[in-house]
């Protein structure tokens, strides 16, 4: 059995964070907890080995929430409650594993029909007065072969900016891309960042703005969100400093490559000697994949999902040496195992959704899988005669917004670098040139004779032609290739 390992890519919390891009390898020593007796202990001495000046990465599966209170209900887990690896040091993020991973086109292996019965049962408790919110969840399911590294660096370049983690236990791998900050606690401070309200990325410059101003000020979404926010509140204080609890930030609303998604901030400071396992008591699993009240919706969940959320729903995080902690809530995370890719989607169900909407938010979600399995580039065309670029600031100007709107990264100087290289190369003649960005962040220039030609004619409709929703744009033979979105820029 190969040696466990980690991966750690997380962004900055806030301005006292600098994030985290770190890799693991041997561990010391390694943490597991198999019933719920012996999780308080594990999250412990993870604390005390980082305190004491080592690394410890791991994750606590969902199903390790009868650990700190026996009325939440959870189905039979499927693997250790907790799991934590200790390391001695840490190691600059690596190159590139080695290429080569196929995963399945996969399926929701929760029936539309069952879907809808869900549904109806949840709007009747909610109209009990049993619930307000209750975040149903369903397991993705495709076949998968080849390297699991390889898998989550294609995952990582379709999900950008987030907090990300690769997880080799020996038994099983954990692909993690989430954007879902679920605490992170510095000295005496402890901030959390739920997730809550979600809308599609629109298709040019306008409508992805519109998106996000309707996502801004949609009620439901601002009522789900803050559902939530007074959850957690709840959560914290019962470990915070009396009159410490704060909302400095509320109904924040991010860009991220498929979707937009709505966050809000709370903070609080924490008494000396608050054990990481007393903070987990108060605080797991995440208000923001049970629901509100807490109790009663993991009821509803244990009721209406089949089996175990697994890692999916849990935590995954890092203990810095001096204690530094931070964990992600592990939403976009695929886990391997024995030849299978399973990832858990749902969203937060509440009295104005509609089965329809919700079902769509789920596909929606799904397309980060789709990006990873499918990646794709950015292309621009330009002329390029006599050693001289017809219109490349408007070219670069255009391929900079394709980058912002599908999380690319994107260096103005680089590109321009490629363009002047390719210019020095061919200072005479016409030629066809193609500035092509890749999700990696590199740039690559080429040229091809452009053949004259003579006058041409052409028709341009009104109206524009889009895939069905969820349908990814056309396939070439190996890479996609998918222009700006934003259709014109001012000159």
């Amino acid at each position: 059995m190969p040696q466990p390992s980690a991966l750690i890519d997380f962004v900055a919390t806030g301005a006292a964070d600098p994030g985290l891009r770190l890799a693991f390898d041997s561990p010391a020593e390694i943490l597991v907890a198999h019933t719920p007796g012996e999780v308080a202990g594990v999250l412990d001495r993870a604390r005390a080995y980082a305190v004491g000046g080592r690394w410890c990465v791991g994750y606590v599966r969902y199903e390790a929430a009868q650990a700190f209170d026996a009325a939440l209900r959870v189905h039979a887990p499927d693997g250790p409650l907790a799991w934590f690896a200790v390391f001695e040091s840490a190691a600059p993020w690596p190159d590139s594993g080695p290429a080569g991973h196929r995963l399945g086109a996969g399926h929701l292996t929760l029936a539309r029909s069952d879907f809808d019965r869900a549904m109806s049962r949840l709007h009747a408790a909610i109209a009990d007065g049993e619930t307000y919110q209750v975040n149903l969840t369903a397991p993705w399911q495709g076949d998968f072969s080849g390297c699991p590294r390889s898998l989550f660096e294609a995952l990582h370049r379709a999900q950008p900016a987030c907090y990300a983690a690769f997880l080799d236990t020996g038994e099983e791998q954990v692909l993690s891309v989430s954007p879902e900050l679920f605490f992170d606690w510095r000295g005496d401070t402890v901030t959390c960042r739920p997730m809550k309200g979600t809308a599609a990325r629109g298709e040019n410059a306008a409508a992805d703005a519109a998106q996000a101003e309707r996502l801004r000020l949609d009620a439901k979404e601002r009522a789900e969100n803050l559902m939530i926010v007074d959850l957690i509140r709840n959560d914290l204080s019962r470990v915070a400093l009396p009159f410490s609890v704060r909302v400095p930030s509320l109904f924040d609303v991010r860009a991220w490559p498929t979707v937009w998604q709505m966050t809000s901030d709370i903070e609080a400071r924490v008494p000396p000697g608050l054990a990481l396992s007393q903070l987990f008591a108060a605080l797991f699993p995440c208000g923001s994949v049970t629901g509100a009240p807490k109790v009663r919706a993991m009821h509803w969940i244990h009721e209406l999902e089949t089996g175990p959320r697994g890692v999916y729903c849990g935590a995954i995080g890092v203990l810095q040496p001096g204690g530094a902690t931070t964990f992600n809530v592990a939403i976009r995370t695929l886990v391997l195992r024995r030849g299978q890719a399973v990832c858990g989607l749902g969203s937060g169900i509440t009295a104005d959704a509609r089965a329809d909407g919700e079902w769509r938010e789920w596909h929606r979600k799904q397309r980060f899988i789709e990006r990873a399995r499918l990646p794709f580039d950015l292309l621009e065309t330009l002329r390029l005669e006599a050693g001289r670029f017809t219109d490349d600031e408007l070219h670069l100007a255009r391929m900079a917004a394709a980058a912002t709107h599908f999380g690319f990264p994107w260096n103005l100087e680089r590109a321009r670098q490629a363009l002047a290289a390719l210019a020095r190369a061919h200072p005479a003649g016409a030629w066809r040139a193609r500035l092509r960005a890749t999700s990696s962040g590199r740039f690559e220039a080429t040229a091809h004779v452009l053949e004259p030609s003579g006058p041409q004619r052409g028709v341009v409709s009104p109206h524009a032609t889009l895939p069905p929703e969820g349908a990814p744009p056309r396939l070439g033979a190996a890479r996609r290739r998918v222009v700006s979105p934003h259709a014109a820029l001012p000159p």
